[in-house]
């Protein structure tokens, strides 16, 4: 159920980021917007940081389970992308680069690729 909830955190956070990027106000070369200058930006920049507790969550569960292999390896590579995502939002604050907006979104597939990993994974040991 950990990795559903992280998976669905990622769901609303690109479609968050998506809406701000076509709706909101991108900085511009050299000037920086503050991470919550507007309502939309403020709700995707806490949801990233309950993100990021999620997935490092995600990490300390499939440590303390022992369940290793596979879905240590997805959970550790989903909390790097979570990240990297973060990261990427940081640098595009600050100075509105599509190449940030772009790692944004890649990061985030990444993520989302490797909590759907987890489910399928645990629901074949379940089944």
């Amino acid at each position: 159920m950990a990795s559903f909830g992280a998976l669905t955190m990622l769901i609303l956070q690109f479609v968050l980021g998506t809406a701000y990027n076509l709706y909101g106000t991108a900085p511009a070369n050299g000037k920086s917007i503050g991470m919550f200058s507007s309502p939309l930006l403020a709700i995707h920049v806490v949801l990233g940081i309950l993100t990021i507790i999620a997935a490092a969550f995600l990490v300390f569960r499939a440590v303390l389970a022992k369940i290793g292999g596979p879905v240590l390896g997805a959970s550790v590579l989903g909390l790097l992308a979570v990240l990297g995502a973060a990261g990427a939002g940081s640098a595009f604050t600050s100075n509105g680069a599509n190449g940030a907006s772009f790692g944004m979104a890649l990061a985030t597939a990444i993520a989302m690729l490797c909590y759907a990993a987890n489910l399928v994974i645990l629901g074949k040991q379940r089944g």
